[in-house]
């Protein structure tokens, strides 16, 4: 029996929603045995982020050297790196101990509106982090971020996936959930060569903490079982939407995703399947093949 293994760098959310707790949940719920290294301590709840606890670089080295020395991952994820010293660490480990399938989250900004990474550490990620990336999820606010690129409409959106997969990571994921007045919510994949679209009913709720992070870890899980890019992101698209399908209701602001219910779903044939809607189709400059 081959256990597959998965590692996410990230940051440690009290509220168990989001950062470190949310992908150990996914990995666990998805079949993979998950490890991590914490960046940072946060104190944060459903309500916001309280306090943000950065971990020490000598911290971060370790962890990551203890993983290198005895349980190398399948694959890996990050999540929230803080600092452009922490992003170096990361990369430097990534390139050292030649870990593969490189899913990056580029965290920077919690559901309540705090900062979660520090502005100049965007340079360091285009720098060192994104040529390392397999997969790279930003939402529209992030793409806009690390592209420079106002995103208004589908031609500005290619365009920032363009600019990120320039910097060298092999497929640009824009997520679509920051388009609150659309009926579906549309995630743009591109690989640099075509574009492909993941499309899903919104579903209108306040029950979206930890989104980001849930929905890379799920594409870490498929990519760790060797799942090609384009599958694992299919699975993710469905645990995501089946998390968010099923909310947990606790909480007095964005309460949490409910990790469970992708797989409940499975067991009960087909809930999951029949509560979502993905369309997938090549997406060309002269519109849709």
């Amino acid at each position: 029996m081959s256990i597959y293994k998965a590692l996410t760098i990230a940051g440690s959310d009290s509220g168990g929603g989001a950062g470190i707790q949310a992908d150990l949940k996914t990995f666990q719920e998805l079949g993979v045995y998950g490890m991590s290294v914490i960046t940072a301590v946060t104190a944060q709840n459903t309500q916001g982020v309280q306090g943000v606890f950065p971990m020490s670089a000598q911290a971060v080295e370790q962890q990551l050297a203890s993983i290198g020395a005895d349980l190398r991952p399948d694959a890996l994820k990050t999540g929230m790196l803080f600092s452009s010293e922490i992003i170096q660490i990361v990369a430097a480990a990534i390139e050292s101990y030649k870990w593969e399938r490189v899913v990056v989250d580029p965290v920077m900004i919690a559901k309540g509106g705090a900062s979660l990474l520090q502005q100049e550490a965007i340079d360091a990620m285009i720098e060192y982090l994104l040529p390392l990336a397999d997969v790279v999820t930003p939402n529209i606010p992030e793409a806009e971020a690390l592209s420079g690129i106002s995103i208004t409409d589908s031609e500005s959106r290619q365009q920032a996936a363009r600019k990120i997969h320039a910097y060298g990571c092999q497929h640009v994921m824009i997520k679509g959930g920051h388009e609150a007045d659309s009926v579906y919510a549309t995630d743009l994949l591109y690989d640099g060569k075509s574009f492909t679209e993941y499309s899903s009913r919104r579903l209108h709720t306040p029950h979206t903490h930890g989104t980001g992070c849930t929905f890379a870890a799920a594409i870490t899980s498929g990519l760790a079982q060797g799942l090609p890019a384009s599958e694992s992101l299919h699975l993710a698209k469905n645990f995501i939407q089946a998390a968010i399908a099923e909310p947990l209701y606790i909480g007095s602001g964005h309460g949490p995703t409910n990790h469970w219910a992708y797989q409940r779903g499975q067991r009960l044939e087909g809930a999951v399947s029949s509560n979502t809607i993905i369309v997938s189709h090549d997406v060309y400059a002269g519109g849709t093949r």
